[in-house]
């Protein structure tokens, strides 16, 4: 039964080939070369010569429109008979291998087999097929026919109907071979046949199909490795002057990476995995799905981020709705790939069958194999629940436990997701990356020594620089380090541009964050304007966020500056300040943030995720909720006179609050009291959520917010965030406050 299996791991060693070719190249189906070579194949790519690509696809398109001039006596394209090629290889696994004599007898049968017309001449069809993709579209026009070496159709129906190669055109099955192209129904002719392997069990190579110029020159050349944007751009151009071998190395190891790409997103066995920046790990995956038989089984060793990625969502998501996924299971990094240094990513154990009538089976922050049978660790998902979690992107969420799972789910039936796809937001929001990129923006950036330098005066956070005819005034740059929860100070930047926290005890309404850049406040307000923004503040969240820091939702009201793209921007349409304070307060929730940190292996908050955060619509606000949570947001928000325009908007004329730690936990447990009981939960539930150990033991496999309690503890001598939001929760429990406000 499992012959298959046996001579896949004979013959595949998928480490040994370039990263950037690996398991990409070669034929898959027979039928391709039937329908010959793909016009895609004669793309330009880095090094090729339009003109000369424009011959090639020209003549490709005559050869399948049946204008190359050339006659098989039938005038049909005929595939060589491939079936008793498949019984001879079946008889010839079948040969025993117990002796020295045996195995030699055996071998010289395998090289017969392979010597046979059918099959020379399909290895030599389909090593045209991937040397059109491979081989440079350099030279010119070809004199005729004879003289090209690019194959085009012409070239292959030749090979596969008469077995002949044109001597101009002898170099490109061996480009093929040198990428090692792998072509399965010829390598397995009978397994093939049959439908596939009863098991294919595999640890692909996990690697970004794209040569990376930083990577490349690391070694050979790190002075332009050191550089970046178009500085280093300039240099590799320039090395066609002063190395050309070097650069012409580099050329062709871009164009065959390139190549690689092109070949992959046009193989139909990869059309799940070959959208976006493709990955070694995606393709191999769908690969081995292709590979097994109708009853088959595949287990593959894979990034976790094959299930919770947005780039990977469509074969994720695909596999889901036709139901190939029997289960994943995710372990941490710590102790079989930890020398890699693949940091906080995790992988999973991946298994697929062509067809599986059960709910998936899935676990998740696994360190040992052994765990998988432990039920507190179990828990099964549909495709309604993966898709309820993530309709946008269709991708995964993993849990570290069933009671996770458990809650997850309660809480996305209480509130809607943000912003779907299909549906739209109640709030009509639309999210951006920032107003800038710090890179690309960089040369708008101003320190203060340098507007000091072009005689611009300051006043508080702002400078005014006089031009001809006016004057120009520039604003403050905010960047991630510099804000909290609730807090548009959190960290200001000193002469030296080192960030050092405020100490809030010591410090006044009047002390602010003092920036590291400078930009022009009209590019700001123009940026702003398209979004048709006209609030003179701004909300905002931190992407450089971690799943497992004391807390990875922080969001804030911040003054109308300038934002970096690390710093992602909500502008919900429409939206009253009162509103917008409560968006701002359900962000800051503990519960919030228990569902981000389901949602996210690996750092960085993106968009994607926020999208799909189940947030409670403004129609949610009734006017006791905004009585209640309104002047607490106001008072946490606004602590100096950098955000009096939002203080005005929410109505309050008075002075900044004064800092107060003390009464601002309190406020905020207020708030998480709130929330936790608006989302549904239970008290029990609330207590979970802030400390697994305090409902399930010390044992039970679930954390989340652990850093939060041992910062807490260090600081306060006890976890002050449980015992607070937890007395919020009685005290309103039991004067009626959550009664008041229909929850």
């Amino acid at each position: 039964r499992f012959k298959g299996t046996t001579a896949l791991k004979r013959k595949i060693n998928p480490t040994r080939v370039p990263i950037e070719q690996k398991e990409s190249m070669g034929v898959f189906e027979l039928k391709v070369l039937q329908d010959g070579i793909p016009d895609a194949a004669y793309k330009p790519l880095t090094g090729d010569d339009k003109e000369t690509a424009k011959y090639y696809l020209k003549a490709n398109r005559d050869a399948t429109a049946g204008q190359g001039g050339f006659d098989f006596g039938t005038g049909q394209v005929a595939m060589p008979e491939m079936k008793p090629l498949a019984l001879d290889f079946s008889g010839f696994r079948d040969l025993p291998e117990d002796t020295v004599e045996q195995i030699g007898a055996k071998a010289a049968r395998f090289k017969e087999l392979r010597k046979g017309q059918a099959f020379v001449r399909a290895t030599a069809a389909a090593n045209l097929y991937v040397a059109a993709f491979l081989l440079p579209k350099t030279g010119g026009a070809p004199a005729g026919a004879s003289a090209r070496t690019v194959p085009t159709t012409e070239e292959l129906w030749l090979a596969l109907n008469q077995g002949k190669i044109r001597n101009a055109m002898m170099d490109a099955p061996k480009a093929a071979r040198r990428a090692r192209a792998f072509h399965w129904p010829l390598e397995f002719p009978d397994v093939m046949q049959r439908g596939g392997f009863d098991v294919v069990v595999g640890n692909p190579p996990w690697e970004v199909m794209q040569l990376k110029e930083e990577e490349y020159f690391a070694k050979l050349l790190p002075e332009i490795a050191a550089l970046t944007g178009d500085t280093r751009k300039r240099a590799i151009a320039d090395l066609n002057k002063t190395k050309p071998v070097a650069h012409d190395s580099f050329v062709q190891a871009k164009r065959l990476s390139e190549a690689a790409n092109e070949f992959a997103r046009n193989q139909e066995r990869f059309s799940l995995s070959s959208s976006g920046k493709l990955n070694t790990y995606s393709l191999f995956a769908e690969l081995f799905l292709n590979l097994i038989g109708k009853d088959g089984w595949a287990g593959i060793v894979v990034p976790t981020g094959i299930a919770t990625d947005a780039m990977s969502s469509a074969i994720f998501s695909a596999l889901i709705e036709r139901r190939k996924i029997r289960s994943l299971f995710s372990f941490t990094n710590d102790i079989y790939f930890s020398q890699l240094g693949l940091g906080g990513n995790q992988f999973c154990i991946l298994t697929l069958s062509p067809s599986i009538s059960k709910p998936i089976s899935m676990a998740s922050g696994l360190t040992e194999v052994s765990q998988v049978f432990e039920p507190s660790r179990l828990y099964e998902l549909d495709a309604e629940k993966i898709e309820r979690f993530n309709p946008n992107t269709k991708n995964g969420t993993l849990f570290r436990s069933s009671a996770d799972a458990y809650i997850f789910a309660k809480l996305f039936d209480t509130a809607p997701i943000f912003d779907r796809d299909e549906g739209g937001s109640a709030w009509h929001v639309v999210f951006r990356q920032g107003l800038l990129n710090m890179t690309t923006h960089s040369r708008l950036f101003k320190t203060a020594k340098q507007l000091r330098s072009e005689d611009a005066t300051s006043q508080g956070l702002t400078w005014t620089k006089a031009i001809l005819g006016g004057s120009e005034r520039y604003v403050p740059l905010v960047e991630a380090k510099t804000f909290h929860q609730f807090d548009h100070r959190w960290g200001t930047f000193t002469d030296n541009e080192e960030i050092t926290s405020i100490d809030k005890s010591s410090a006044d309404s009047a002390t602010e964050a003092m920036p590291r850049y400078w930009l022009r406040k009209d590019f700001v307000d123009d940026v702003l304007s398209e979004r048709k923004w006209q609030k003179d503040w701004l909300l905002a969240w931190r992407f450089s966020a971690n799943p497992q820091g004391y807390r990875t939702m922080i969001s804030a009201v911040l003054p109308r500056f300038a934002a970096p793209h690390i710093v992602p921007l909500m502008f919900p349409a429409e939206c009253s300040a009162d509103l917008c304070a409560c968006l701002i307060a359900n962000m800051n929730a503990i519960t919030l943030d228990y569902v981000v940190r389901q949602k996210m292996a690996r750092q960085g908050l993106d968009i994607f995720i926020v999208r799909q955060l189940p947030v409670f619509p403004p129609d949610f606000y009734t006017e006791p909720r905004l009585t209640f949570i309104t002047p607490r947001v106001l008072e946490l928000t606004y602590t100096s006179h950098s955000l009096a325009p939002f203080a005005r908007d929410l109505g309050h004329d008075g002075p900044p609050f004064a800092w107060d730690e003390d009464r601002r936990a309190h406020l905020r447990a207020d708030l998480d009291a709130f929330y936790a009981r608006a989302y549904g939960l239970t008290r029990d539930e609330l207590r979970y959520i802030l400390d697994p150990a305090d409902v399930k033991g010390p044992d039970y496999p679930s954390e989340t917010f652990r850093v939060l309690k041992e910062k807490e503890i260090r600081q306060h001598g006890e976890y002050r965030t449980r015992r607070l939001v937890l007395a919020a929760w009685d005290r309103m429990e039991a004067n009626g406050e959550f009664a008041e406000m229909g929850m």
